[in-house]
């Protein structure tokens, strides 16, 4: 089964820090987000991947190449005017074959990609969507789903106090190649807008609607793994922080202190007190104290006197001297 990446998108909930990187791009424990994504598809036999590109094209592709460095086999698709959540993979499609898996190259997930194909190989429907119990409803799309699995219906992020269903839409999806039957006509996306180009096309207001009316069984599979879809700061800040302390298996760049850095009770004075990780060519200037959860990324300059706690300090920023900062996103300036 081949696989698509989802990484077109501008990812406009992370701005400033999407002004200047795509969100694929922006590093969980100093690796790209993507790197991640890309390395539970080749634990789980989806080496033959494409990934869908817009915002910042180049870069994705200049880090990545063709994925061999992931243990995929990596191939791109260029979209010049944003195609949607689903006329991305629509425009994929002569390289996707008879199933495929599509998911996003933005989120963070360990989620158990083998179980889910044999799910989806088990039953007849023509999709089957990975789906996690939530809190707060209101931040996601939910799913309707009776006592066999099959997906009866959607709420798009209803209040708790009306929702019918906890299953958050984790946006990842397993279909067979009947799905692009369901697609709308050129030019005919409920969801598109004004500047839109033709093949516009998104899964919640176009495909799973037509499903739906047509009666065509598609089914829900649950999961208990870690997903996190990084959609702001505050997600950000708590995929990093899950990955440092172990809550999600990742695997991480640079040096991971997990205690006192000093070997001794630590004071006010400078030290590192863990779990602080410390991306490749970071500099820490004289007297800097550390408190983790931290992360400190590849190339990030940290000035003399500084106090830091519960900081994410991206790589290539800049801390200067004697500053304090205490629960902050740090990053380069563009």
């Amino acid at each position: 089964m081949r696989a698509m990446v989802l990484a077109a998108g501008l990812g406009t909930r992370l701005r400033p820090i999407t002004y200047a990187m795509p969100k694929p791009m922006v590093p969980v424990i100093n690796r790209p987000v993507m790197e991640h994504i890309l390395r539970l598809l080749a634990r789980h036999g989806f080496t033959e991947t494409i990934a869908n590109l817009h915002w910042f094209p180049d870069v994705i592709e200049g880090y990545f190449d063709d994925g061999s460095a992931q243990g995929v086999s990596l191939t791109y698709s260029r979209e010049e005017r944003l195609l949607g959540t689903s006329g991305g993979v629509r425009n994929a499609a002569g390289f996707l074959g008879d199933s495929f898996l599509v998911i996003s190259g933005d989120a963070l997930t360990d989620i158990d990609l083998t179980a889910m194909r044999e799910i989806h190989e088990s039953h007849d429907g023509i999709a089957t969507l990975a789906m996690k119990r939530v809190r707060d409803t209101s931040q996601f799309g939910v799913a309707i789903v009776g006592s066999d699995g099959r997906v009866q219906g959607f709420q798009e992020k209803p209040d708790p106090s009306e929702a019918l269903s906890d299953l958050a839409n984790c946006g990842i999806y397993m279909f067979r190649k009947e799905i692009f039957d369901f697609f709308p006509e050129p030019g005919a996306s409920r969801a598109a807008g004004p500047g839109d180009p033709e093949g516009f096309a998104d899964w919640a207001m176009d495909v799973f609607p037509r499903l739906l009316d047509g009666d065509v069984p598609f089914y829900s599979h649950e999961i208990e793994a870690y997903w996190n879809d990084i959609g702001n700061l505050e997600e950000l800040r708590e995929g990093n922080l899950d990955a440092l302390t172990g809550a999600i298996r990742v695997e991480c760049e640079g040096e991971l202190v997990a205690g006192f850095r000093s070997g001794k009770d630590p004071g006010d004075e400078g030290d590192l007190v863990g779990p602080v990780l410390l991306g490749p060519g970071c500099e820490l200037g004289d007297d800097v104290r550390i408190d983790g959860p931290s992360i400190i990324g590849d190339g990030v300059r940290v000035g003399a006197g500084s106090r830091l706690r519960e900081v994410i300090a991206l790589p290539g920023s800049e801390v200067p001297a004697n500053s304090v900062l205490i629960g902050a996103i740090l990053a380069a300036r563009g």
